[in-house]
């Protein structure tokens, strides 16, 4: 069943004023009828004109909206300049509610551009039908049923001017949460390399979950890659790299690594290079994000550990491609691991806990219990070092000096970051960069 209607009268000529608020005061008429007990949300989307326009264009509407008891608490107008910024608006209201399943009435001639807007907009996490704004004449009009494909193509240049209406308008959003934070570590010398550890901090993702400088979008969260890219922007700018040259490893939780500038794998936890200017990345919301620099042969690469990578290595596998590649001396490459969850708060099956016990006991506390404390940093570590990288160029939170401590426990610190193991399935995702400067 639909669990909202949103109903685009953006923008429509005045001369048909009259004609919409019949066809509106009968589509009100049929959600009500056929939505009596459990009645959707209801938003009016319409354009924002001039100040000395405004409130003409919204006193049309009045008419058409009064009268629908049912529907009062339920029924809102959203005014805004551009069809981004009003369907951003109702986005925002939507996701407040948690609702996904959305029935679209609009004019034929805007469907086609909707559905650009909306594939920007919004996720695989929704679920949008369409229907032609008309007089509704019975029930099933409010039914969900299978979208269409019209099998048209929309003009690319009427689609790059909606992008930019929606960049702009993303752009013009205030940042939530306070300042974008970034984390810097003292062992990686910030004359040749910039690097550092994202906080959750500065961005204009309002989800609470994701609030606010979430980076990662996937079909099953409610953040938009367009959102992502504006959040990417904002750290661009405060880091001072290129967001356009800018390359996140393809997560698969294994071990495999990218070499820029040669074939792409199509999935990868590690990514190694010796170009100048370009960043790479590494995600993390529990898993470690690692950041790897060579200043003598200078070359860097990032990697993303969760247990299992762990367990594969992927932090050796990164250091080995940059000494086989680049030619670096595994005594001086540099290792810095970022926020990730910490063996205060981390469990696994004992199964997997045993594959820990297995690099060295200490990896694992309580290891008799069904759900054993894990702790992947220290994993990494011993990994590491016997992989030939030298102790004291291995920055985690075991440093004499905790006030030089980046590795913080993305569980334990809510307000600072992302945490899957704390907030559940439509969680944020922080990173780690690194690039050699021009």
């Amino acid at each position: 069943m639909v669990e909202a209607v949103l109903i685009d009268l953006f923008n429509l000529p005045a001369n048909l004023q009259n004609n919409i608020q019949g066809s509106l005061c009968n589509t009100l008429e049929t959600i009500e009828k056929c939505c009596s007990i459990h009645a959707p949300f209801v938003y009016v989307m319409c354009c924002q004109r001039q100040r000395s326009e405004r409130k003409v264009e919204q006193e049309f509407l009045l008419p058409a909206l009064g009268g629908f008891q049912s529907l009062e608490r339920r029924l809102e107008v959203v005014c805004a300049p551009t069809t981004a910024a009003a369907l951003y608006t109702i986005k925002q209201r939507l996701d407040e509610k948690d609702l996904s399943i959305i029935k679209v009435i609009l004019p034929t001639l805007r469907k086609d551009s909707m559905k650009v807007y909306i594939d920007y907009l919004f996720t695989g996490a929704y679920q949008f039908e369409f229907e032609d704004f008309q007089v509704a004449s019975d029930c099933k009009n409010i039914e969900i049923s299978e979208p269409q494909d019209e099998g048209q193509t929309f003009p690319s240049q009427d689609m790059a001017l909606i992008r930019s209406e929606i960049e702009m308008h993303l752009e013009s959003l205030p940042s939530l949460k306070g300042e974008l934070t970034i984390l810097r570590s003292s062992l990686i010398p910030d004359a040749i390399f910039l690097h550092g550890f994202t906080t959750r901090t500065g961005g204009i993702s309002y989800i609470p979950t994701l609030s606010s400088c979430n980076l990662f979008s996937s079909s099953k969260r409610r953040d938009p890659q367009v959102v992502v890219k504006e959040n990417l922007r904002r750290l661009a700018n405060a880091a001072g790299f290129n967001p356009e040259a800018f390359h996140r490893v393809k997560v698969d939780h294994a071990n495999a690594v990218c070499i820029m500038g040669k074939t792409e794998p199509d999935s990868y936890d590690g990514i190694v290079t010796d170009q100048k200017g370009v960043t790479l990345a590494a995600p993390g919301a529990d898993c470690i994000p690692v950041l790897f620099a060579d200043p003598i042969r200078k070359a860097c690469g990032a990697a993303h550990s969760g247990w299992k990578g762990t367990l594969l290595g992927v932090s050796m596998a990164t250091v080995n491609a940059m000494v086989s590649e680049y030619g670096c001396n595994v005594k001086d490459i540099l290792v810095v691991l970022g926020p990730s969850v910490g063996p205060c708060c981390y469990k696994l099956p004992h199964e997997s806990a045993e594959e820990f016990h297995k690099i060295d006991p200490k990896c694992v506390r309580l290891f008799d219990s069904a759900s054993p404390y894990i702790d992947i940093r220290r994993a990494t570590r011993i990994l590491l070092e016997r992989g030939g990288v030298l102790p004291e160029n291995i920055q985690d939170d075991s440093i004499t000096d905790q006030s030089q401590n980046i590795t913080f426990c993305t569980a334990c610190h809510p307000d600072k970051f992302y945490s899957h193991f704390r907030d559940g399935t439509n969680f944020g995702t922080q990173i780690g960069f690194i690039s050699i400067r021009d």
